[in-house]
């Protein structure tokens, strides 16, 4: 496999089921969907094709640290006074990834050229992550043993709920979660 590496400054990953939540951690793996995505805007002539992912074989994420940020949110309804229109606003603590790692795998050199002239973004169009001009080819055992969380794609008796992939026709995915390296907080 021909291994492009990404990096940046910080990152974060929207936990699917934290719509409402106080406080959401950065989810540490991606989903079908997000590496769909990031595919699409490498490879822009896929764009034709949805619900599959053709040219990334696997990808593998890692962090330095989680930092806990606060962000002030707005309702979506106004709220109607006597004399004024107000939106009810609140807080909430999200957990930012500091330094994120983004391994992505590809079956030929041509496609890892292309993808290492490229920025990809994790969820967010600030988390910029820029790429190494080195390529490496490592075998699968050797892609294991790079640190980070990888989700690997598909049903199993380990598999759980991970979205509903917006690419096609929000049709459930699942995955279940390779972790190798140090303990992450």
């Amino acid at each position: 496999m021909y291994i492009v590496k990404y990096k940046g400054k910080f990152g974060y990953i929207k936990p699917w089921t934290a719509v409402r939540d106080g406080e959401t951690f950065s989810q540490q793996f991606l989903t079908p969907s997000i590496i769909e995505g990031i595919e699409k805007k490498l490879f822009p002539e896929l764009l034709e094709r949805s619900g599959f992912i053709c040219k990334i074989l696997r990808h593998k994420l890692n962090y330095s640290a989680i930092d806990m940020q606060q962000e002030v949110t707005q309702a979506r309804g106004w709220k109607v006074g006597k004399q004024q229109m107000t939106r009810e606003r609140s807080i909430l603590r999200r957990g930012i990834m500091l330094d994120p790692v983004l391994y992505l795998a590809f079956d030929n050199i041509d496609d890892a050229k292309i993808a290492s002239t490229q920025h990809v973004c994790l969820c967010r169009n600030e988390d910029i992550m820029l790429p190494s001009p080195i390529i490496m080819e490592l075998s699968d055992k050797d892609f294991d043993d790079l640190e980070g969380f990888e989700l690997r794609f598909g049903e199993s008796e380990q598999s759980f709920l991970v979205g509903y992939n917006r690419f096609d026709g929000g049709k459930p995915m699942y995955g279940w979660i390779e972790y190798n390296g140090n303990k992450l907080l």
